[in-house]
């Protein structure tokens, strides 16, 4: 009997002792994992439009101011051209942005070119009545002028395709434009000043005009270029049709480089 009961106190207390393993036991939970990488998609940028931007106070390059170093190609070895010849222009300009692209532009306007020509011992008849062609008589061995230059006025019609990077403020922009004039002459004449004769000595201190666009084609068209920052820039300029008249003379195509100063 005893042994009976013994065993039934084991039993139980091993039924006990189990019991209380398992309710013990935790079950594992599940990890959660949270991811640290970044999202590496980029925003969409958005087009710049006329109307997300205030270019109301823009300065639109509606002035142009341009100083040049003038020079001819295809001139002949009796164009005895010397010292810096330049040139002056000035033009008023309106601007059109693009609606679709404000960077984008196109500047017409009106304005005048004058270039200056020197000559050294080198006359050109330009108002001689006798000659067919435009003649340009050496005359280091006879009286000569001291300064001597041509004159050349054209007016002229700017067109330009202008591209600004912060098309919000120009002031403080890279700007380039590409373009071209078209323009006709208002006068060729030239200048002498202080006849000297051969050795050097002044004969007569005064200065002489000579006038006529006879020898000149009245018309011309100018391939341009410039480069700005804000309101100061360089540019450049070739004449694609030639200067003198088909069989007055060679053919000379006249070209500038130079400051633009440019804004408002």
């Amino acid at each position: 009997m005893k042994k009976l009961v013994s065993m039934a106190v084991l039993v139980f207390l091993g039924h006990a002792v189990f019991a209380q393993s398992d309710s013990t036991k935790t079950t594992k939970k599940k990890a959660s994992y949270t991811s640290t990488q970044s999202d590496t998609t980029k925003p969409e940028k958005k087009k710049v439009t006329y109307a997300s931007l205030n270019l109301a106070n823009r300065a639109n390059d509606h002035f142009m101011i341009e100083f040049s170093y003038d020079n001819w190609v295809g001139k002949t070895d009796s164009m005895n051209t010397s010292g810096f010849s330049r040139g002056f222009a000035m033009y008023f300009m309106y601007d059109l942005p693009f609606k679709s692209d404000p960077h984008f532009s196109v500047g017409a306007g009106i304005g005048i070119n004058a270039s200056n020509i020197f000559f050294d011992k080198t006359e050109v008849l330009v108002a001689d009545p006798g000659n067919q062609t435009l003649a340009f008589p050496n005359t280091a061995n006879t009286d000569h002028f001291k300064k001597y230059k041509l004159v050349l006025t054209n007016l002229e019609v700017p067109l330009e395709l202008r591209y600004a990077f912060n098309p919000e403020n120009t002031n403080k922009s890279w700007k380039i434009a590409l373009g071209f004039k078209a323009g006709f002459m208002l006068s060729a004449y030239t200048k002498g000043k202080d006849l000297e004769n051969q050795a050097g000595q002044t004969i007569n201190a005064y200065i002489e005009k000579q006038s006529s666009k006879n020898f000149f084609n009245g018309g011309r068209v100018v391939g341009t270029a410039r480069v700005n920052y804000g309101w100061i820039g360089v540019f450049g300029q070739l004449q694609l049709t030639p200067l003198i008249k088909n069989g007055a003379g060679p053919t000379i195509n006249p070209y500038s480089i130079g400051l633009v100063l440019s804004g408002l």
